[in-house]
């Protein structure tokens, strides 16, 4: 069935919102105030997709996108607008997901800390398909896991691209081994480190041998010296590391602020973006994460750079159940599920004076920030720190403290 959308605004996730008489539907790929002719998908969960699109009007904000595979490749959702645009909507879904999850009227201001829209990836993955006798690499459709061909990523940097076009050679090598179907590179634009998926098992060293002369590398997951501001972190294969080599430093920058005190708790601390910077300012800080890789990394991030902080690595509401007295900083950075109510209840009970939430999802931080503010915390400033442009990915540091 085919319905004319009228498309009433954007919301996360990267589609728009048109109301039809069976209800929402989400169409990709568009702007408010534009007319669209869609197929409309099967129902899931009470909604519907608008596919094969053609538009009845366009929006006169609307821009050619620079990557010729926008639209088949499922890493962006927002080149066809202006960055300043796609920058004022994430507000906007920000400030909506606040109301109607958290029931948070924000009316104050919500600066966007941006860097250049495109070349920022420090880390990318790339796919491999079977073709014939040779491989052809390329990037995942959305929601798929089909193919698309491409020569160039417009959001990754400079050396990212130079490697996917050095592996696009080797994969047009019949040599090629077949059974690699992904692989990832991160880099600081000197230095690379490649990792291959834990399912993809061992190479043949012959792969490794063109990949030292080709790719720059000899071994999969070698850690790699990455400088952001001040501060240099070893970065293992396993270790997760922010992607925006333009905004790392000023996210790290806005998490902390001025704060400085006796004790800071780092929650989900990685290999130490955080930690070290505030271990600068505190002259206690315990730094808490459940990977074993990026702990081993933290410590020894650390102790390079003769900071004082103490590594857990504990999940962290294990940590908050055993620990006692009273921070005068948390400094929390959790993946997209959230804080969730039992670490909030264990932030609540430990009644920090300064919470500083970091966060990656606008529905659970809208969720987290319900149950801190129920429980006596202030929230004083929201930024949100534009990481992932042309991407509906909102981060948000979010400031809060504790009210008597």
């Amino acid at each position: 069935m085919r319905a004319r959308l009228e498309i009433d605004k954007l919301v996360y996730g990267g589609d728009g919102l048109a109301r039809h008489e069976d209800g929402a539907v989400f169409v990709p790929f568009v702007l408010p105030g534009e007319t669209v002719d869609a197929e409309l998908s099967t129902k899931s969960a009470g909604v519907r997709r608008g596919v094969d699109t053609e538009w009845i009007s366009r929006s006169d904000q609307r821009t050619d996108p620079p990557c010729p595979v926008f639209g088949k490749c499922g890493g962006c959702h927002y080149q066809h607008m202006p960055h300043d645009l796609e920058c004022s909507f994430k507000v906007e879904i920000l400030r909506e997901t606040l109301s109607r999850i958290g029931g948070i009227g924000w009316d104050a201001d919500i600066p966007t800390v941006r860097s250049e829209p495109l070349g920022y990836r420090n880390r990318t993955q790339i796919h491999f398909a079977r073709q014939g006798r040779t491989s052809q690499a390329g990037f995942l459709a959305a929601r798929s896991h089909r193919l698309v061909a491409t020569h160039n990523c417009d959001i990754n940097s400079p050396k990212l691209n130079a490697l996917y076009r050095a592996v696009e050679r080797m994969a047009a090598d019949r040599r090629f081994p077949s059974s690699l179907k992904t692989i990832e590179f991160f880099t600081d634009e000197d230095q690379v480190q490649v990792n291959l998926p834990r399912r993809a098992g061992p190479l043949p060293k012959r792969f490794w041998a063109k990949s030292a002369s080709a790719l720059g590398v000899d071994e999969p997951g070698r850690p790699l010296d990455y400088r952001c501001g001040e501060e240099v972190f070893q970065v293992s294969g396993r270790s997760f590391f922010q992607v925006n080599r333009f905004l790392a430093h000023r996210l790290a920058a806005l998490a902390i602020g001025t704060a400085e005190g006796r004790l800071a708790i780092d929650l989900y601390a990685g290999v130490g973006l955080f930690a070290l910077p505030l271990a600068r300012r505190f002259r206690e800080v315990v730094a808490v994460d459940s990977a074993p890789s990026a702990m081993r990394d933290l410590r020894f991030n650390a102790r390079r750079a003769g900071c004082s902080v103490r590594a857990v690595h504990l999940d962290v509401d294990v940590f908050l159940d055993g620990f006692s007295g009273q921070p005068d900083l948390i400094v929390a950075d959790p993946p997209r599920t959230g804080l969730g109510a039992p670490v909030v209840r264990q932030i609540v009970r430990l009644a920090p004076p300064r919470l500083h939430l970091v966060s990656c999802d606008p529905a659970t931080l809208a969720r987290d920030l319900k149950l801190l503010l129920a429980a006596g915390f202030a929230l004083l400033e929201l930024q949100i720190v534009d990481l992932f442009p042309q991407t509906y990915h909102i981060e948000t540091v979010a400031i809060l403290e504790r009210r008597s």
